[in-house]
């Protein structure tokens, strides 16, 4: 694979990842969405469909990797790195890219971003939170648990990513794709539930990045405080993973 092709395949297949991860979150997040509250089992299959979407789309050109952890996990494993800042690269641009489409989808909603007057939600005029929608929020902010976390939750998805790859049938078949996303939906159900699972810093980071610049009615801060966590975390979760599934098979 060239440069080019990595790059643009990482770039449109991460951006489909976020389209539809952060739009499932606007559409349970944002007043006037006909999906509001519809709860966190939602927002997990949303995140895997965007990883079925995406990774399938990107695979003729990159293998639709879409997750630097991965791309890292892969690199300790087989100890090519020439390529794996084009991956790193095409990742970020993807997610800031879907970012942005996503906030286009729900610009009216984006736009209307209050807390409707009379209900148990809070007063009107007083802003409903969006970092959310674009990157993760920990539960309970303990930097020690939130990176433990982390780094387990992308120990529990790099891993098993590198593993399929000894499944003959599932290569030949061109059902990998599938069995990753739903192996992320699981993941989100069972143990996104402290961090938000992050589980791929260009997730979170590029986001993020787009969310400090949009103009986002009474949209917050950023939480660049705690923004190290979902990058540091998944790096070193794919880095144990590449070296354990090294060691191991």
């Amino acid at each position: 694979m060239s440069n080019g092709h990595i790059f643009v395949g990482e770039v449109i297949g991460t951006a489909i990842l976020i389209l539809f991860g952060a739009g499932v979150c606007a559409a349970v997040t944002l007043r006037y969405s006909k999906a509001r509250a519809a709860g966190w089992v939602v927002i997990a299959f949303g995140w895997g469909f965007g990883v079925l979407a995406g990774a399938y789309t990107a695979a003729p050109l990159s293998g639709g990797q879409l997750n630097p952890a991965v791309t890292i996990g892969i690199a300790v494993d087989t100890g090519k790195w020439d390529k794996v800042w084009v991956y790193l690269l095409g990742e970020l641009v993807g997610a800031m890219l879907g970012a942005v489409l996503a906030y286009l989808v729900y610009l009216a909603q984006f736009q209307a971003n209050v807390r409707k007057e009379g209900t148990t939600e809070g007063t009107a005029d007083e802003p409903l939170p969006t970092l959310g929608i674009f990157s993760t929020i920990p539960e309970i902010r303990n930097p020690v648990a939130n990176l433990i976390t982390e780094i387990i939750a992308t120990m529990a998805l790099v891993l098993p990513v590198l593993a399929f790859g000894l499944t003959k049938g599932l290569g030949e078949s061109g059902t990998t794709v599938l069995i990753v996303s739903l192996l992320v939906v699981g993941i989100g159900l069972s143990l996104g539930g402290p961090t938000g699972y992050a589980i791929n810093p260009a997730r979170d980071l590029g986001p993020r990045i787009v969310h400090t610049f949009l103009p986002i009615p009474n949209k917050g801060g950023s939480d660049w405080g705690y923004a190290w966590i979902p990058v540091v975390g998944p790096l070193i979760g794919g880095a144990l993973a590449g070296l354990v599934y090294n060691t191991a098979f």
